[in-house]
């Protein structure tokens, strides 16, 4: 069975909100499961906004402490308590985030309703963050002004779809439809066999999501997402200002492309735009002139992993 696994754009400007942007935020559906990827100014207006199941949310990435990666986290946090959220909640996020949440409700006098788990991140090589039965997720560094991580999330497989005309043929025990499903090879203790080659219909490709927040160009960081079917990268700007990029560790449109091209990614979506441009499609192609299968991130839009 091949669950759904999507990407819903919540925001996609820089530093400041302009034309319409919002900050950066992005909700990954991975069938039933939610997880939220960085948590702007704003983040729980657009979840609201875009319909998103806010409940379902289980699990939070901030790749920093840039104030547009992170300061809707508190309000939305609070949010959760104030509906009186019962389901844990897994935070990662640099070291200091805690500190900063802490602080929060600690002078505000909150005491949670729901658990709140926090895992800091490791800004050197890949590490794995969670190991759900759908999914991984994986933190690797970027280079950018402070310690920041992108995140990779790699579907696990799901139960194998049985060739019922053979199930018709012949009758199967139910463990071995059980253990058929798993994608396990069955062999009963009277010495039946049953293959999963013979029984089942082959297993789709599993997929893969790359998210890179904010860094600069910077190559070294191809060897952790290669070959992923959709890879976000930052653009924040034009190749014009390719040495304001430089100096604030920020890439370009054609640079995001560039790793996308080494990379071996099937699809590119840029974000993270400069409050300069009210026009994107100049950073559209100059992406596409690199990497074709270069498209603009869209508040509101979802995208198929």
């Amino acid at each position: 069975m091949i669950r759904d696994f999507e990407v819903t754009v919540l925001g996609n400007t820089s530093s400041i909100p302009a034309h319409g942007r919002n900050h950066t935020s992005q909700v990954i559906r991975i069938g039933q499961d939610l997880v939220l990827l960085d948590c702007g100014e704003g983040t729980q207006i657009q979840l609201r906004r875009f319909k998103v199941k806010v409940s379902k949310i289980s699990h939070i990435f901030i790749s920093h402490l840039h104030g547009d990666h992170y300061l809707g986290l508190v309000g939305l946090l609070s949010s959760y308590n104030l509906s009186r959220r019962k389901s844990p909640l897994f935070l990662y996020g640099p070291p200091g985030l805690d500190d900063i949440i802490t602080t929060h409700f600690r002078h505000s006098h909150t005491e949670l309703t729901y658990s709140l788990h926090f895992t800091a991140t490791d800004p050197s090589g890949m590490n794995q963050l969670v190991d759900h039965p759908n999914f991984k997720v994986f933190s690797f560094p970027l280079l950018h002004r402070l310690p920041t991580t992108g995140f990779l999330i790699r579907e696990k497989q799901g139960y194998r779809n049985l060739i019922k005309e053979k199930l018709q043929k012949q009758k199967l025990p139910l463990e071995a439809i059980h253990s058929l499903r798993k994608g396990v090879d069955y062999v009963g203790a009277d010495g039946s066999f049953y293959s999963v080659r013979e029984y089942c219909y082959p297993a789709p490709p599993l997929r893969s999501y790359a998210y890179c927040s904010d860094t600069i160009y910077h190559p070294e960081i191809i060897q952790y997402f290669q070959n992923v079917d959709l890879l976000y990268h930052e653009s924040t700007f034009v190749e014009a200002d390719s040495a304001r990029a430089a100096v604030t560790f920020h890439s370009t449109a054609k640079q995001a492309a560039d790793i996308a091209m080494q990379s071996g990614a099937k699809k590119l979506l840029l974000g993270h735009f400069s409050s300069r441009y009210g026009n994107l499609e100049p950073l559209l192609e100059e992406a596409q002139s690199v990497f074709p299968e270069s498209i603009l991130s869209v508040e509101g839009d979802t995208y198929q992993i």
